[in-house]
């Protein structure tokens, strides 16, 4: 009976407090844990120990460093007179990934949402003021999601960045790539219609 077994049940109760990590996935992974090597178990562990030892977020941008600042912000290889606004650090990833852009990030770590107690003072809004005000941006690109809490953000931080004079863009979204009209829902293709560029 696993309830009998105190250091399994206990692993299971740390696996099921990560996100996205249901009870059942915690004890596959648990399961799968059992069955691996003491020196993989090890391996993993000792990492997860460095990753909270060393990692912290960017003084600047507030994306993951292990320095006061990160890699981006330190190089001399970015168009610095552009700036990326994102809601996690997740976002700046996939934006990377796609090596698209070659500026500048900040990372809210969240978006506006009033209903939950969400202000701007609580996400990283007030050091964007201040970036705004002391560097150089010819634009900012707001690349929030397209949630109605990331469209809410994305119109605050328009009226900010007009306020500095900045000019400000906002991602495009639309249709994606080989898919077609009409299995694509009416939201999609209004907003593929409305930001629609000429060719």
């Amino acid at each position: 009976m696993l309830g009998s077994l105190p250091s399994f049940a206990r692993l299971e109760a740390e696996l099921g407090k990560l996100p996205g990590v249901g009870s059942k996935t915690a004890t596959r992974l648990a399961f799968h844990l059992l069955r691996t090597s003491e020196t993989e178990v090890a391996a993993l562990a000792e990492a997860l120990l460095e990753m909270k030892r060393k990692a912290r977020f960017c003084d600047q941008c507030f994306h993951i460093a292990e320095e006061k600042l990160c890699a981006i912000c330190v190089s001399e290889h970015r168009d610095r007179r552009l700036l990326c606004v994102v809601e996690q650090p997740q976002d700046l990833l996939a934006i990377e990934r796609s090596h698209s852009f070659k500026g500048l990030y900040h990372v809210l770590h969240g978006v506006l949402s009033p209903l939950d107690g969400v202000d701007p003072e609580d996400l990283k809004i007030p050091q964007l003021q201040q970036r705004l005000s002391t560097e150089n941006f010819d634009e900012v690109i707001v690349a929030t999601n397209f949630s109605v809490e990331g469209e809410a953000t994305a119109l605050y931080l328009a009226r900010l960045c007009r306020q500095q004079g900045v000019a400000v863009s906002r991602l495009a979204h639309g249709i994606p790539s080989g898919s077609g009209l009409e299995y694509i829902d009416a939201g999609t293709v209004q907003h593929a219609v409305s930001g629609r560029r000429i060719i």
